[in-house]
Parts: C-alpha cells; structure tokens; sequence
C-alpha cells in the first residue's frame, strides 16, 4: 500500500495554507508534527478528498484518490478534530447510525459496533447519551466510528486535544494496538502524542514540509547539542535572550535550565541527550512555546 503526495499545494484567497508537498506512505505510523497554523488539517481533508488540491496530485497505489472517488473512501477512516453527532444519541446508536451513512450491512454493522466498544474500552457506557460523555470518551468513539468499516488508512487530525494525561496515553496505547496493516497519519502539535509510537515523523512548518524520518533521524538533523545548566533566579531572561531554552526547573539554588546551543553556553553546563521536544524547539522557536506545552 502506498499513498504517494506530489506538488501538493492549496491556495486559500492567494495564501498558501499548503506549499509544494512531496511525500510518500506506506503502512506505519505518522507522526505529523507542527504548531498550530501549520496546515496540517488542510493537508488531511485534502487525503480525505473533503477539498481539492489547487495544484499537485495524491494516489493511492498509482491511481488518484479523487479519480477513485467512493472505492477510495471505503478504504478509509477519519477522526476530524470536531466530530458532529446527535446528542441524544446512545454510543450504540451513534455507531449503528454511522455504520449506516457508510452503507454496512446491519447484521454485520452490530457485530462490528460491539467489537469496537469492546476495543475502545466502551462496553459498559454503550447505553449512556452522547451529550453525557467525558471528552476522552467522545474521543474513543471518534475512533470507533473511523473504524467502523475497517480502514486501511486511518487519518486522525489532533486527536488528543483536551484530553488529560491519562486519556492521552490510553489513546495513544489504542492508536498503536490498531495500527496492525495500517497507515496512519496522526497530526498534532503535542510532541508525546507521538514520541513512543510513530515510525516516521513529519514536520511541517507554514505549509512546507521541512524533515521526514524516523525520530532518530530527526534528532539528528538538529546541528546543536542540549546543556544543562543551573544560573541565578535574576539570570533567567539573560539566558533566554542568549539561547532556546526548552525547558526551566526551579531550585531552591537557582533555576535549571535545558538550553539548546552549538558550544557549552556555561562553564557548569552538562551535556544531555536530545529529545522530539527539543527539536520541536529548536525548528518551531517561538511558536511552539505558544502552542505546546515546553515548561
């Protein structure tokens, strides 16, 4: 299986909200990691034929996705970062109603439902209202009606937003265990959200793609070192102004500092193994400390 992005480019009033992609995908998983703005949702409604490209081509083992039209989209799933559904509904309900819109047989459509619930850990609230669902759970079964007719291209677009720690790990945990013969391509600006799970990691950046590769690849790419170091609590804006500095820890000696820079930037500095946030740091800059959650 192969999804094969070519001079992808979409134009929105003159502005280029995607610019230029080259990209190829097979079975795995991406990571497509940016800030917010980036593109990255243009880019999956464009892999979910919900727009049209201003210019480039997508295909899926040779032939073009829009061409395919309705064979395209069986082989697909999606997890918008909104989903709509009707309130009242029963998670059951919603499911058999989605599984209808997608034409699956009834008999076949409720035994995949309770397969699905059972494997996004919803068995016991099948029978509880939409509208009653914690924001984890309305998640769970975002993925349990993108799954509903078993796709062999997953599309989740910022999955984990508004989800607390523990939901983001199950999630992740779940995206994992489904990604057996899949592509999937998860997109966020939250740096866990595929540091222990994405085969490949893609950055994109104002509508570019900028690097591809797996995450010891991308560490690499990063032509810095990271350093550790302790300074004066008075220090702190000096040391920000000088460097990238991914993290701050307060100590009753000072404040920690994780810094990103070429040479040692203090005579105390230690030297540490870089880390994905440190490289969402150091290409995404300012931006990423307003939309990700570096301390």
């Amino acid at each position: 299986m192969e999804i094969k992005i070519t001079n992808l480019t979409k134009e929105f009033q003159g502005m280029k909200a995607v610019d230029d992609i080259t990209l190829t995908m097979n079975n795995g998983i991406y990571g497509l990691l940016g800030v917010n703005g980036a593109g990255k949702t243009t880019l999956m409604r464009m892999l979910c034929t919900l727009i049209k490209p201003s210019f480039g081509t997508i295909t899926y083992n040779g032939k073009d996705i829009f061409g395919m039209d309705g064979a395209y989209r069986k082989l697909l799933g999606y997890l918008p970062q909104e989903f709509g559904f009707y309130p009242e509904f029963s998670v059951q309900d919603y499911l058999m109603y989605i599984s209808s819109i997608k034409g699956i047989r009834p008999a076949v459509a409720k035994k995949r439902v309770e397969e699905l619930l059972y494997q996004v850990g919803l068995t016991k609230a099948k029978n509880k209202k939409m509208k009653k669902l914690s924001g984890g759970m309305k998640r769970r079964t975002g993925i349990a009606q993108a799954m509903l007719n078993d796709p062999k291209i997953l599309i989740l677009d910022e999955p984990t937003a508004g989800l607390d720690p523990n939901e983001r790990i199950r999630f992740r945990n779940l995206i994992s265990e489904l990604s057996q013969d899949r592509l999937v391509l998860l997109s966020t600006h939250i740096v866990s959200d595929i540091e222990y799970i994405a085969n490949e990691v893609v950055l994109m950046k104002d509508g570019r793609i900028s690097h591809v590769g797996t995450q010891e690849e991308i560490i690499r790419s990063v032509p810095v070192q990271v350093w550790n170091c302790v300074v004066a609590r008075n220090e702190v804006e000096y040391w920000q102004r000088r460097f990238k500095v991914s993290n701050m820890k307060t100590l009753p000696e000072g404040v920690e500092l994780r810094i990103l820079s070429g040479e040692m930037p203090h005579q105390s500095a230690k030297e540490e193994i870089m880390t994905l946030e440190d490289v969402f740091l150091y290409y995404f800059g300012e931006k990423a400390r307003e939309n990700h959650d570096v301390l």
